[in-house]
C-alpha cells in the first residue's frame, strides 16, 4: 500500500512488533477471569497521549476502572454514551475527568489545527470537530458539567475533575459548580 510520501509499506510487517510483543504477553496471561465491572467503580476520561499512563498515575491496577481516552480528554457525545453504559451495566458510580498540562488540543484554535494539517498534509479535516480550547480550566469545567446535567446518569455518580501535569506528575483537582 502507498503512503502519503509515496512510499509502499509492508502492513503486516509494520505492525510485527506489536503482534510479537502480545505473543510474550499471552504466553504468561492469567487474567481472562478478570470481570467487566469497574472493580472501583470508577470511570475516568483522560488523554490519548501516550505520556499519560492512567492506571499508574492513579494508583489503579487492570480491572479497576473504565478508562475512556480522546484527544484532549473531552467529554464528547460517545464519551457521555460510554458513561451511561458504564455506570447502569459496569459498576461505575464516580466519574473523573483528567486532562493534561502541555496537550496539544489546549494550545491552539479549531481554526488553527484545520489550517496545520491542510497545510504540511493538504487534507481539509473542517467536516471534523476537533473540540479544541485553550483555555483547558474552563474546558474542563464545562464538560463536568456537561456529565451533571446529562438526564441520562444518576444524580448519585460522584464526578470530579483533574489537571494531569505531565511535567512533575502531580494531579490537581479542579473544582466546578455541580448544580445538580
Amino acid at each position: 500500500m502507498e503512503t502519503r510520501d509515496g512510499t509502499v509499506t509492508d502492513y503486516p510487517a509494520a505492525f510485527e512488533d506489536v503482534f510479537a510483543a502480545n505473543r510474550e504477553f499471552a504466553a504468561s496471561f492469567d487474567e481472562g477471569d478478570l470481570p467487566a465491572f469497574a472493580a472501583r467503580g470508577l470511570a475516568v476520561i483522560t488523554c490519548m497521549d501516550s505520556r499519560l499512563d492512567p492506571l499508574r498515575i492513579l494508583g489503579l491496577r487492570r480491572g479497576d476502572a473504565k478508562i475512556l481516552r480522546n484527544a484532549g480528554a473531552r467529554v464528547t457525545g460517545d464519551v457521555l454514551r460510554t458513561l451511561v453504559l458504564a455506570v447502569y451495566l459496569l459498576g461505575v458510580d464516580r466519574i473523573l475527568v483528567m486532562p493534561h498540562s502541555n496537550c496539544r488540543m489546549a494550545q491552539s484554535s479549531e481554526d488553527e489545527i484545520h489550517a496545520l494539517i491542510k497545510r504540511e498534509y493538504d487534507v481539509d479535516t473542517r467536516s471534523l470537530e476537533f473540540q479544541t480550547d485553550t483555555d483547558q480550566l474552563s474546558a474542563l469545567r464545562s464538560d463536568l458539567n456537561r456529565i451533571a446535567a446529562n438526564p441520562l446518569l444518576p444524580k448519585t455518580v460522584a464526578i470530579a475533575g483533574a489537571l494531569f501535569d505531565v511535567g512533575t506528575g502531580v494531579l490537581t483537582s479542579v473544582e466546578f459548580d455541580d448544580a445538580r
